[in-house]
């Protein structure tokens, strides 16, 4: 048996509150493993008054239940992993490239990234062709392939760290983790705990998203 590969065309889906024309910021928003973009989007509803916030949705959709009646998306899985990894890099590269052609002049893109979408956003930081104002990692690790060598790259950027003091997948251990590496390479970064679970948690997103 030969494995191959071939390059296809497909379609992707964002989507999208606020107007990109008028906006001072564009957020791009990355959802966790097992949600759909539009549901993640309601977290950020309050914040798109002089904003616009933008949630991609991850290329593989599955079913979430026997019943097939809930859906959910994914970044990557372990199964041919560089080539799903080189897919979304070049995927949310577009999707800004689209953004920028349509936002005003000079309007940063901000990149907030939630449990799987928070190794999803480090490596489009790292080998992504956008560049990238701020970088909020909420509830999740970085991919143990970013040495310190890379994560140097961005010494540029404010990097935010947020984690609920009961998430079930993470601990104080994994976000002391990523500040040691933060700190090991030089990135300035702000972390913050919330009481709460495996979540977005409303006031905090408030502390992050306006200031700056």
């Amino acid at each position: 048996m030969q494995e191959h590969f071939m390059k296809v065309e497909r379609t992707a889906r964002y989507h999208v509150v606020g107007q990109p024309e008028n906006a001072r910021e564009i957020w791009v928003v990355v959802h966790g493993y097992g949600q759909l973009a539009r549901y993640f989007l309601n977290h950020f509803a309050a914040f798109a008054k002089d904003r616009c916030i933008v949630a991609p949705e991850g290329l593989s959709r599955f079913y979430l239940d026997p019943a097939h009646s809930r859906v959910g998306a994914t970044w990557m899985t372990r199964e041919d992993r560089l080539h799903e990894i080189e897919d979304h890099i070049a995927y949310l590269d577009q999707l800004a490239k689209e953004l920028a052609y349509k936002s005003a002049p000079g309007a940063p893109i901000n990149v907030l990234g939630f449990s799987q979408g928070v190794a999803t956003v480090s490596r489009w930081a790292t080998q992504g062709t956008t560049p990238i104002k701020r970088l909020v990692l909420w509830a999740g690790s970085l991919p143990p392939e970013l040495g310190l060598d890379i994560l140097r790259t961005w010494q540029h950027m404010r990097v935010d760290m947020v984690l609920g003091d009961q998430d079930q997948y993470a601990n104080k251990e994994t976000l002391e983790a990523i500040a040691q590496r933060m700190r090991s390479a030089g990135v300035p970064y702000r972390t913050h705990m919330f009481q709460g679970g495996h979540q977005l948690d409303a006031l905090t997103l408030q502390r992050i998203i306006p200031s700056g």
